[in-house]
Protein backbone atom coordinates (compact mmCIF):
# COMPACT_ATOMS: atom_id res chain seq x y z
CA UNK A 1 0.00 0.00 0.00
CA UNK A 2 1.28 3.46 -0.87
CA UNK A 3 1.69 6.22 1.68
CA UNK A 4 -1.34 8.33 2.65
CA UNK A 5 -0.36 11.87 1.60
CA UNK A 6 -2.61 13.59 4.13
CA UNK A 7 -0.62 12.69 7.26
CA UNK A 8 1.30 14.50 8.60
CA UNK A 9 0.66 17.62 6.56
CA UNK A 10 2.61 20.36 8.37
CA UNK A 11 0.73 22.85 6.22
CA UNK A 12 0.97 25.83 8.53
CA UNK A 13 3.35 27.31 11.06
CA UNK A 14 7.13 27.06 11.23
CA UNK A 15 8.98 24.70 8.91
CA UNK A 16 9.47 21.27 10.51
CA UNK A 17 13.02 19.96 10.83
CA UNK A 18 13.72 17.69 7.86
CA UNK A 19 16.05 14.72 8.16
CA UNK A 20 19.44 15.00 6.50
CA UNK A 21 19.76 12.92 3.35
CA UNK A 22 22.05 9.92 3.96
CA UNK A 23 23.69 10.64 0.61
CA UNK A 24 23.55 7.01 -0.48
CA UNK A 25 22.62 5.73 -3.96
CA UNK A 26 18.93 4.86 -4.32
CA UNK A 27 17.49 2.01 -6.35
CA UNK A 28 15.55 3.00 -9.49
CA UNK A 29 12.48 0.84 -8.87
CA UNK A 30 8.83 1.56 -9.69
CA UNK A 31 6.52 2.90 -7.00
CA UNK A 32 3.29 1.01 -6.36
CA UNK A 33 1.63 -2.04 -7.84
CA UNK A 34 1.76 -3.02 -11.51
CA UNK A 35 -2.05 -3.11 -11.37
CA UNK A 36 -2.20 0.69 -11.06
CA UNK A 37 -2.47 3.46 -8.44
CA UNK A 38 -3.91 2.53 -5.05
CA UNK A 39 -6.11 4.63 -2.76
CA UNK A 40 -5.94 7.46 -1.82
CA UNK A 41 -4.50 8.07 -5.31
CA UNK A 42 -5.03 9.50 -7.82
CA UNK A 43 -5.29 12.98 -6.35
CA UNK A 44 -6.15 16.11 -8.32
CA UNK A 45 -4.55 19.54 -7.95
CA UNK A 46 -4.88 22.52 -10.26
CA UNK A 47 -4.05 26.19 -10.49
CA UNK A 48 -2.23 28.85 -12.51
CA UNK A 49 1.54 28.60 -12.92
CA UNK A 50 3.14 31.33 -10.79
CA UNK A 51 6.69 32.59 -10.32
CA UNK A 52 8.63 30.66 -7.72
CA UNK A 53 12.00 31.30 -6.11
CA UNK A 54 13.84 31.32 -9.45
CA UNK A 55 16.29 28.59 -8.45
CA UNK A 56 15.08 25.64 -10.51
CA UNK A 57 16.49 26.77 -13.86
CA UNK A 58 19.29 29.07 -12.72
CA UNK A 59 20.95 27.05 -9.96
CA UNK A 60 19.77 23.48 -10.39
CA UNK A 61 19.13 23.28 -14.15
CA UNK A 62 15.87 21.56 -13.25
CA UNK A 63 13.12 24.08 -14.12
CA UNK A 64 9.93 24.01 -12.10
CA UNK A 65 6.38 25.21 -12.64
CA UNK A 66 4.89 26.40 -9.37
CA UNK A 67 1.28 26.70 -8.29
CA UNK A 68 -0.06 28.64 -5.28
CA UNK A 69 -0.06 26.70 -2.02
CA UNK A 70 -2.66 29.01 -0.48
CA UNK A 71 -6.01 27.27 -0.37
CA UNK A 72 -4.51 24.06 -1.73
CA UNK A 73 -7.09 21.29 -1.69
CA UNK A 74 -6.18 17.74 -2.58
CA UNK A 75 -8.78 15.01 -2.83
CA UNK A 76 -11.24 17.27 -1.05
CA UNK A 77 -8.90 17.68 1.93
CA UNK A 78 -6.99 20.84 2.77
CA UNK A 79 -3.74 19.18 3.77
CA UNK A 80 -1.14 17.09 1.99
CA UNK A 81 2.09 15.80 3.50
CA UNK A 82 5.41 17.36 2.59
CA UNK A 83 7.49 15.23 0.26
CA UNK A 84 8.09 14.25 -3.35
CA UNK A 85 5.30 12.85 -5.54
CA UNK A 86 4.91 11.79 -9.16
CA UNK A 87 2.19 11.62 -11.78
CA UNK A 88 0.95 13.53 -14.82
CA UNK A 89 0.72 17.26 -15.53
CA UNK A 90 -1.68 18.83 -18.00
CA UNK A 91 -1.16 22.32 -19.43
CA UNK A 92 -3.73 24.53 -21.17
CA UNK A 93 -1.67 25.05 -24.32
CA UNK A 94 -4.68 26.59 -26.03
CA UNK A 95 -4.42 29.69 -23.83
CA UNK A 96 -3.48 32.94 -25.52
CA UNK A 97 0.28 33.29 -25.81
CA UNK A 98 1.06 29.56 -25.72
CA UNK A 99 1.55 29.05 -29.46
CA UNK A 100 5.27 28.27 -29.13
CA UNK A 101 4.62 25.86 -26.27
CA UNK A 102 2.05 23.98 -28.31
CA UNK A 103 4.53 23.60 -31.18
CA UNK A 104 7.09 22.02 -28.84
CA UNK A 105 4.87 19.14 -27.76
CA UNK A 106 2.84 16.35 -29.35
CA UNK A 107 0.15 16.70 -26.67
CA UNK A 108 -0.60 18.65 -23.51
CA UNK A 109 -0.04 15.97 -20.81
CA UNK A 110 3.44 15.22 -19.49
CA UNK A 111 5.08 13.11 -16.76
CA UNK A 112 6.02 15.10 -13.68
CA UNK A 113 7.58 15.02 -10.23
CA UNK A 114 6.27 17.38 -7.56
CA UNK A 115 7.79 18.62 -4.32
CA UNK A 116 5.59 20.00 -1.56
CA UNK A 117 7.23 21.52 1.47
CA UNK A 118 9.73 24.04 2.81
CA UNK A 119 12.83 23.12 0.77
CA UNK A 120 15.04 22.96 3.89
CA UNK A 121 18.32 23.17 1.92
CA UNK A 122 17.37 26.76 1.01
CA UNK A 123 15.72 27.41 4.40
CA UNK A 124 12.47 28.63 2.91
CA UNK A 125 10.08 30.40 5.25
CA UNK A 126 7.13 29.72 2.95
CA UNK A 127 5.72 26.34 1.99
CA UNK A 128 5.63 25.77 -1.77
CA UNK A 129 4.41 23.42 -4.49
CA UNK A 130 7.15 22.97 -7.12
CA UNK A 131 6.52 20.81 -10.18
CA UNK A 132 9.17 19.60 -12.59
CA UNK A 133 7.48 18.69 -15.87
CA UNK A 134 9.61 16.13 -17.68
CA UNK A 135 9.69 17.89 -21.04
CA UNK A 136 11.82 20.66 -22.52
CA UNK A 137 9.83 23.82 -23.25
CA UNK A 138 11.09 26.74 -25.37
CA UNK A 139 9.67 29.46 -23.10
CA UNK A 140 8.27 30.10 -19.63
CA UNK A 141 4.53 29.77 -19.24
CA UNK A 142 3.53 31.83 -16.20
CA UNK A 143 -0.22 32.22 -15.95
CA UNK A 144 -0.96 28.98 -17.82
CA UNK A 145 -3.53 26.79 -16.10
CA UNK A 146 -2.00 23.51 -14.93
CA UNK A 147 -3.67 20.33 -13.72
CA UNK A 148 -1.80 17.70 -11.72
CA UNK A 149 -2.84 14.09 -11.40
CA UNK A 150 -0.81 12.76 -8.49
CA UNK A 151 -0.37 8.99 -8.61
CA UNK A 152 2.10 8.21 -5.85
CA UNK A 153 4.57 9.24 -3.16
CA UNK A 154 8.31 8.83 -3.73
CA UNK A 155 9.96 10.03 -0.52
CA UNK A 156 9.82 12.52 2.37
CA UNK A 157 11.32 15.99 2.22
CA UNK A 158 15.03 15.98 3.11
CA UNK A 159 17.86 18.41 3.82
CA UNK A 160 21.23 18.16 2.05
CA UNK A 161 24.89 18.83 2.75
CA UNK A 162 25.43 20.29 -0.73
CA UNK A 163 23.63 21.54 -3.83
CA UNK A 164 25.13 18.64 -5.79
CA UNK A 165 23.55 16.13 -3.40
CA UNK A 166 20.17 17.83 -3.83
CA UNK A 167 20.47 17.75 -7.63
CA UNK A 168 21.44 14.08 -7.53
CA UNK A 169 18.39 13.16 -5.47
CA UNK A 170 16.05 15.11 -7.77
CA UNK A 171 17.47 13.31 -10.81
CA UNK A 172 16.85 9.99 -9.06
CA UNK A 173 13.26 11.10 -8.32
CA UNK A 174 12.80 11.80 -12.03
CA UNK A 175 14.08 8.35 -13.00
CA UNK A 176 11.81 6.67 -10.45
CA UNK A 177 8.83 8.64 -11.77
CA UNK A 178 9.54 7.61 -15.36
CA UNK A 179 9.94 3.88 -14.63
CA UNK A 180 6.75 4.03 -12.55
CA UNK A 181 4.70 5.78 -15.24
CA UNK A 182 5.89 3.62 -18.14
CA UNK A 183 3.82 0.66 -16.90
CA UNK A 184 0.55 0.06 -18.78
CA UNK A 185 -1.84 0.63 -15.87
CA UNK A 186 -0.12 3.88 -14.92
CA UNK A 187 -0.31 5.48 -18.35
CA UNK A 188 -2.61 8.49 -18.51
CA UNK A 189 -4.72 6.78 -21.17
CA UNK A 190 -5.49 3.91 -18.79
CA UNK A 191 -6.70 6.06 -15.89
CA UNK A 192 -10.32 6.53 -16.97
CA UNK A 193 -12.09 9.75 -16.04
CA UNK A 194 -9.09 11.01 -14.07
CA UNK A 195 -6.81 10.50 -17.06
CA UNK A 196 -9.19 12.47 -19.27
CA UNK A 197 -9.55 15.21 -16.64
CA UNK A 198 -5.87 16.09 -16.56
CA UNK A 199 -5.80 16.89 -20.28
CA UNK A 200 -9.16 18.65 -20.64
CA UNK A 201 -9.35 22.46 -20.56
Amino acid sequence: MMSDPTTPAASTGISPTAKLSPGLPRAITPIGSSSGPELPYPLKIEGPVVKGFGRGSKELNIPTANIPVEGLSVGGREEIANGVYFGWAGLDLGQKGNKELAKSASGNVFPMVMSIGWNPFYKNTKRSVEVHIIHTFPTDFYGTHMKLLVLGYIRPELDYVSKEALIGDIKTDIEIALVSLERDRWHVGELGNEGRWVGEF
